[in-house]
């Protein structure tokens, strides 16, 4: 049995400030993926483990695909989603809601990246 996401992307619409957000926030380093050549796309990922759980995905600029206004939420899995939400606001996000309990599931935030884009972080402390 697979998990049912295997892939996601961000749209975002300024990289630089976009990759320095995420890699800020979840305290990580993006990795450039090169794209076929001529390809008006740039991607960056999230760092990722071939045989992992989860879903591993990128950040990605494409001409005519703007950010932020969509309906997918992403969560990223965190030890302590609040210590995550805590940089969010520092780095031109914005916390949408604080961390609190989902039950038995554990803990989410809610917070919007610096393109708009809503994301969630979860723990189970």
């Amino acid at each position: 049995m697979r998990n049912p996401v295997g892939w996601f992307e961000i749209y975002v619409q300024d990289v630089r400030r976009a990759k320095a957000f995420y890699e800020a926030v979840l305290a990580v380093k993006l990795e450039k993926l090169d794209a076929p050549d001529s390809s008006p796309i740039e991607m960056w990922a999230f760092p990722m483990h071939q045989d992992g759980a989860g879903a591993a995905g990128a950040l990605v600029k494409m001409d005519g695909v703007p950010s932020g206004g969509n309906s997918t939420l992403v969560y990223f899995s965190c030890q302590d989603c609040a210590v995550e939400a805590g940089r969010v606001a520092a780095r031109g996000g914005k916390v949408m809601k604080d961390k609190f309990s989902i039950g038995p599931y554990g803990f989410i935030a809610l917070v919007v990246d610096t393109e708009g884009n809503m994301i969630g972080l979860h723990s189970m402390h």
